[in-house]
């Protein structure tokens, strides 16, 4: 086991050195000359792109990780750890479902609550005016002479 920890720490510590030394490779300048222009020194016609200014592109370093491991136990907790993030995830989404309908349920209620009163007030204001006609009727009633018991 320790062998293998070394040989991996061996391997990232040369790969990050083998990148920081691209690294320094690529954004090195040419020196400058007197009049403040990169010298360029040309041997015939041949003139390397290095010295015309243009930089060889290298691509980007790679990221370095370790395979799967082989060791039950570690593979049980990687096992482990994703179906508790994925159980956490689940939770969330239903207790954010649950919210929404909640919220949906409560809204309708009361919607049903405000037409209940606006019926009931609708209810009693017509009540009220069939009330107040039959209330002219008899007074219209009585003042038309008609027959009254005292």
């Amino acid at each position: 086991m320790t062998q293998i920890r070394t040989l991996l720490i061996s391997t990232a510590l040369s790969a990050a050195a083998f990148t920081a030394t691209a690294a320094v490779a690529q954004t090195a300048q040419p020196a400058d000359g007197a009049n403040g222009q990169p010298q360029v020194q040309m041997q015939g016609a041949d003139v390397a792109p290095a010295a015309q200014g243009v930089q060889p592109v290298t691509p980007p370093p790679a990221r370095l990780t370790a395979s799967g491991s082989t060791d039950p136990l570690v593979q049980k907790r990687d096992a482990n750890a994703q179906a508790n993030a994925e159980y956490r995830a689940s939770k969330k989404a239903s207790k954010a479902d649950l919210k929404a309908q909640q919220k949906a349920a409560k809204s309708q209620y009361k919607e049903q609550v405000r037409g209940a009163k606006i019926n009931q007030k609708a209810d009693k204001q017509a009540a009220n005016n069939e009330m107040k006609m039959d209330m002219q009727g008899q007074a219209a009633d009585q003042s038309d002479g008609a027959d009254v018991k005292h």
